[in-house]
C-alpha cells in the first residue's frame, strides 16, 4: 500500500482569523492546544508508521488552515514524524503576513522544497470584499522573500469573482505577480464559491456571478499563457517542471495518508477521513484511539468513474472511448490523438461533460 507514489497530508486547523468565505475545519479560538495538536498529530503518523501504512513518502504537504502559525520549530517536529523519502516534494502554505528570512530559512533546513503562498489578491479593497487580512504590499514583500530562499519551487493562490472586484482589479493582481523580480513559477487560482454556514452564504449581495467568473478565468487563462504559463488541472497553471506533484498524485486517483482532525486519506480504493472536531481529534489520539470517522468502500465501477472524473480536468484528459459522443458538447472538448481534452469553455463546465461519463450508484459511507 505504501508504494513509490505515496502521499502524507498534514492539515493544521488554526487561523488568526477566519475569511468570510472559508468552510474548512479551522479555528482561531484554539491557540492554547497548538502544542497539544504537536503532539498528538505526531503520535498519529507514528502510528501509521508503525502499522506498516506509512514508509517514506515522495510528497508531503503541510496545508490549512495556516500552518506558518505554528513557527518553524512546530512544523520541522512535524516534517520530521513525516520523514519524506530523498528527493521528495515537501510543500508548506504560509500567510504572506507570518513570512520573515528566519521561518523561511529553518523551513529550508527543514527539508521544505516548495512553499505555497495564499495571497488572494493584490487589490486592497478585493481583500477587504473577501474578509481577508493582510495588505498587498506585505504578500509582495513576502513573495520576494519566498524567491530569494532557494526553494526548488513556489506558488501563489488566487481567488477571483470576490464582492467589488473589478476586470482591471485581477489585471492589477496579475500584472503585479508577473512582473515582479520573483514572479511564481506555479499559480493556483479559483472561483469564489459560497459555502454554507459561512458569512459569505448569508450575505447574497455579495455572492458571485456566473458569467463574471467564466470571464475571469477565460482572461487568467489568456495571460498566463501568454506568460509562459500551462494550465494541467482546471485551477492550475505551471511553467515546465514546477507541477505539484504532490496534487497530481490526487488527479492521479493515487495513495496518500492524511493527518490531522477532518484529514482524509485514500489507500488502495479505500478512503476514510479524522473526525473534524479539534478536541475530539486530540481526545482520541491521547486515549490511544484511532481519530478515523468514517471510510467509503467503492466498487470497481465507481472508482472508474472518479478516476474518469478527476483526469477529465486535467491536461491529459480521458480516454476517448470514456466519453459519449454528443454534439452539445462538441465545443467543450478537443480530440488528441486517442484522449479527450477539456477546451478552455469546457473547462469552465467540467461537470456537465463529466455527466457524459457513465454513471454508477452512489457510495455508502459506512460509521467506524
Amino acid at each position: 500500500m505504501t508504494g513509490a507514489g505515496l502521499g502524507a497530508y498534514v492539515h493544521v486547523p488554526f487561523c488568526a482569523a477566519r475569511c468570510d468565505y472559508c468552510a474548512f475545519a479551522t479555528w482561531t479560538d484554539r491557540a492554547h492546544l497548538v502544542d497539544d495538536y504537536v503532539r498528538a498529530v505526531c503520535r498519529e503518523i507514528a502510528g501509521a508508521r508503525a502499522s506498516g501504512l506509512l514508509g517514506r513518502p515522495a510528497t508531503a504537504y503541510v496545508g490549512g488552515g495556516t500552518p506558518s502559525l505554528l513557527g518553524a520549530t512546530r512544523l520541522a517536529e512535524i516534517l520530521a514524524a513525516v520523514a519524506p523519502a530523498p528527493g521528495a516534494e515537501v510543500t508548506v502554505e504560509c500567510n504572506p503576513e507570518d513570512v520573515d528570512a528566519p521561518l523561511l530559512e529553518a523551513l529550508h533546513a527543514a527539508g521544505v522544497t516548495r512553499v505555497s503562498l495564499g495571497v488572494q489578491s493584490l487589490v486592497p479593497h478585493v481583500l477587504a470584499g473577501l474578509g481577508r487580512r493582510g495588505v498587498p504590499e506585505r504578500s509582495l514583500a513576502a513573495l520576494a522573500l519566498v524567491g530569494a530562499a532557494g526553494f526548488a519551487s513556489f506558488s501563489v493562490d488566487l481567488i477571483y469573482g470576490g464582492p467589488g472586484e473589478r476586470a482591471e482589479d485581477l489585471e492589477r493582481t496579475l500584472d503585479l505577480l508577473l512582473d515582479a523580480d520573483a514572479a511564481p513559477p506555479h499559480l493556483s487560482a479559483y472561483a469564489l464559491s459560497v459555502e454554507p454556514g459561512t458569512p459569505l452564504a448569508r450575505d447574497p449581495a455579495r455572492h458571485p456571478d456566473d458569467d463574471v467568473l467564466a470571464e475571469r478565468y477565460e482572461r487568467l487563462d489568456e495571460v498566463l499563457a501568454a506568460a509562459g504559463y500551462r494550465w494541467y488541472e482546471v485551477s492550475n497553471w505551471a511553467r515546465p517542471g514546477h507541477e505539484c506533484r504532490h496534487n497530481e498524485n490526487y488527479w492521479a486517483q493515487g495513495d496518500y495518508l492524511g493527518f490531522g482532525p477532518a484529514a482524509h486519506s485514500h489507500l488502495g480504493g479505500r478512503r476514510f477521513h479524522n473526525v473534524v472536531s479539534l478536541d475530539r481529534y486530540l481526545e482520541r489520539l491521547a486515549a490511544g484511539r484511532s481519530p478515523v470517522a468514517a471510510e467509503v468502500r467503492r466498487s470497481d465501477a465507481e472508482r472508474e468513474l472518479e478516476r474518469l472524473e478527476l483526469a477529465l480536468r486535467t491536461r491529459a484528459g480521458v480516454e476517448a472511448a470514456a466519453l459519449r459522443d454528443d454534439p452539445a458538447i462538441g465545443h467543450l472538448v478537443e480530440r488528441r490523438g486517442d484522449r479527450v481534452v477539456l477546451t478552455r469553455a469546457g473547462r469552465l463546465l467540467a461537470s456537465e461533460v463529466s455527466l457524459r461519463l457513465q454513471v454508477p450508484p452512489a457510495p455508502r459511507s459506512v460509521a467506524i
